[in-house]
């Protein structure tokens, strides 16, 4: 197992990043090629080549009980999933399967985790849900990317709302699909999540909503911009950056 895995548009290292499989998650082999094997997440359904040394075989049956429990999520921003044969660096969002509050399960072997780690059993809150996107301020831009050394802005709204047990899709313009649309910017509530288009209409943005019409989002980092109905202004370089479309709230009021 490890912390991360990138995950490539076609069978090669130098193909492009368009996600990462986290520490703990599942999928199905779609296909192979070569040294290469084409997986589909159990948990978005989102399919990319992974390189098959990074690849960790489980049981069907082991398979088939993960995707049946919900699994707690990793809280620190880094910690250690250790045995006696290895440690593990893990970030924020990593999944912890079959958690029993000292040990985690993936296939036949088991792990230590002493860290803190999300409750999925809880109904998550508006105010929890700022407080984890608050782990990942400063994270670098990393297109493709899913954690705290570097994410993108869809992976920033899917990594949030999965630690609060709400799956969303990868692609922002997956996403922009759930929840109910708000009309105003000024009836936002923080945790909605506001898209972005290009001249072309097509969606290429998302960001979290927060307090006073400010936004969290991954543009060169996860930073707070300020948002209005033309879109993100950025303060530091006095130009609107994004072109605001729509605003869908996930959670209800």
């Amino acid at each position: 197992m490890l912390s991360l895995v990138p995950m490539r548009a076609e069978p090669s290292n130098k193909a492009e990043l368009v996600s990462q499989l986290l520490f703990g998650e599942c999928y199905e082999i779609i296909s192979r090629q070569e040294k290469w094997v084409r997986i589909q997440l159990a948990t978005d359904g989102y399919q990319a080549w992974i390189d098959l040394n990074q690849h960790t075989p489980i049981s069907a049956a082991y398979y088939q009980e993960w995707k049946q429990t919900q699994h707690p999520r990793t809280m620190d921003l880094v910690q250690i999933i250790s045995n006696s044969e290895e440690r593990i660096p893990v970030g924020i969002g990593a999944y912890l399967p079959f958690f029993d509050g000292m040990n985690v399960r993936i296939g036949e072997q088991v792990y230590h985790y002493s860290g803190r780690a999300s409750n999925p059993e809880a109904e998550a809150t508006i105010a929890q849900l700022v407080k984890v996107a608050h782990n990942f301020m400063k994270a670098p831009y990393l297109w493709g990317g899913k954690s705290v050394f570097g994410i993108d802005c869809s992976g920033f709204a899917q990594q949030v709302y999965g630690i609060c047990g709400v799956q969303l899709p990868r692609d922002a313009y997956q996403q922009v699909t759930v929840g109910e649309e708000v009309h105003f910017v000024n009836q936002t509530q923080p945790g909605d999540l506001a898209f972005f288009d290009n001249e072309e209409g097509r969606i290429i943005h998302v960001g979290i909503v927060l307090e006073d019409q400010k936004i969290m989002h991954a543009s060169g980092e996860v930073r707070i911009d300020t948002l209005d109905h033309n879109g993100i202004y950025n303060a530091a370089r006095k130009r609107y950056s994004h072109k605001l479309r729509i605003i869908k709230r996930i959670f209800p009021s």
